[in-house]
């Protein structure tokens, strides 16, 4: 039996826009599964060993839902053109390197570090079209302590010719090959992961969804994040009437399934999403920074839509969580302009909600800090910060989302594992 038990100002989202809050409290967990976050330490716990970290703020660690790895080399890059111009010039390319597995080892090694660094230990991630490489995203994130999901991406048609490419029948064959090699990991698991609707051809998009079925496997894609790419998608797609609707029709539109964006996705669209229980996947930085639009996460939510967020790397160029939450509170704002004030923007809990507990469903956990679930955990130091008044927990939380001292990260658990260790840091 393994007794962690660590004291500090605890602040959990059990729910949206609601905060557990215990200062000077303990949050404990055997053979890392927590127990519960107690005001005084249980007399059993006695005699355990306390890692006591003053009034340090001790949080969820965070759910990256979408982000695309081989792009990692091009973070803050080609911010000058829309999204179909910006993969054609810049994505494809980029990509296309992690033919070389070298590359991509040393490339997916300081990703995997970086997202331990900001306290990201889940993640729904694309990998690029080559299987290899995608083994060895696999093992690096496993390496450095990450969790979640992974997926070799899909795309048979409308690539880069002579670039980046696959055929049909190598897509899939390539498929199999994938998702046999990834029997040995123990915390990062496949995720299917057609690119996009234009990317695939419809017996790729049958093939898919047929393993989903017959694998139990969970799917990951993009929906309406360009108003360019929906007018694609209508071209390709004349029997549907809706970009979900091509997704549906092969078997890839169920409740294990993620979309990024939904930009605009109008009633009807979200209605399809709810009633089916598919997770939107918000992501702010991207959508502005490359012009696709401010997605109406409020009414998704009002909505009943399952709502999580996503850095969506290189699209967004912060990699940081922290950073993701802010920018989803900007981009709430904006749209709270946008719609004439009719839509309220989200509050810091709510964003926080969506960056750390709102996923945990996804990877079959209960949300906050609950007896139970794995530890994911980050420690959060702030005292270097210079305060107006003395600040109350939550204040101090709201506060460390849009800014943080010199690695103010100084611990990561993930599931139930130390991953990072910095020690105090000194004042």
């Amino acid at each position: 039996m393994s007794l962690t038990i660590l004291k500090g100002t605890i602040v959990s989202a059990p729910a949206l826009g609601q905060l557990d809050i215990t200062e000077g409290g303990y949050l404990a967990a055997e053979d890392g599964r927590i127990l519960g976050v107690y005001p005084v330490l249980p007399e059993q716990y006695a005699a355990a060993p306390v890692e006591d970290w003053g009034d340090a703020l001790i949080l969820p660690a965070f759910a990256d839902c979408h982000l695309h790895a081989p792009q990692y080399p091009m973070l803050g890059t080609g911010m000058d053109l829309q999204l179909l111009e910006w993969l054609q010039a810049y994505t494809f390319p980029t990509e296309a390197r992690f033919a070389d597995t070298d590359y991509a080892r040393s490339v997916y090694r300081k990703l995997a570090a970086e997202l331990i660094e900001n306290g990201t230990t889940r993640v729904c991630m694309f990998s690029s079209l080559h299987t290899d490489a995608t083994w060895v995203l696999m093992e690096e994130l496993e390496r450095a302590g990450v969790t979640g999901y992974v997926g070799k991406v899909n795309m048979d048609r409308n690539g880069a010719p002579g670039v980046l490419e696959e055929t049909t029948e190598g897509s899939m064959a390539e498929t199999l090959r994938w998702l046999e090699g990834c029997g040995d990991f123990a915390h990062i698991r496949p995720i299917l992961t057609p690119r996009f609707t234009p990317s695939c051809t419809d017996e790729l998009m049958a093939f898919l969804g047929r393993l989903a079925a017959e694998r139990d496997l969970p799917v990951q894609s993009h929906l309406s994040e360009n108003q360019s790419e929906m007018a694609w998608v209508r071209q390709l797609h004349p029997d549907c009437e809706q970009y979900w609707e091509t997704y549906a029709k092969y078997g890839l539109w169920t409740d294990r399934t993620l979309m990024a964006h939904c930009v605009w996705s109008d009633r009807r669209e979200r209605t399809a999403m709810r009633r089916s229980g598919v997770t939107m996947v918000h992501c702010a930085d991207s959508n502005q920074n490359v012009c696709s639009g401010v997605a109406p996460v409020r009414r998704a939510l009002d909505e009943g839509i399952k709502v999580v967020l996503g850095s969506d790397i290189a699209g967004g160029d912060r990699l940081s969580m922290f950073d993701v939450t802010a920018s989803a509170i900007r981009a709430s704002k904006a749209r709270h302009l946008m719609d004439h004030w009719d839509t309220p923007f989200l509050t810091v809990p709510e964003a926080w909600y969506l960056a750390t507990s709102a996923a945990t469903a996804f990877f079959g956990e209960p949300a906050g800090f609950a007896p139970g679930a794995s530890l994911h955990a980050i420690v959060l130091e702030d005292g270097q910060l210079p305060q107006p008044h003395p600040l109350t927990a939550q204040e101090r939380l709201e506060r460390c989302v849009y800014r943080r001292q010199p690695d103010a990260v100084r611990e990561v658990w993930s599931a139930g594992r130390r991953v990072l260790s910095r020690g105090r840091s000194r004042a």
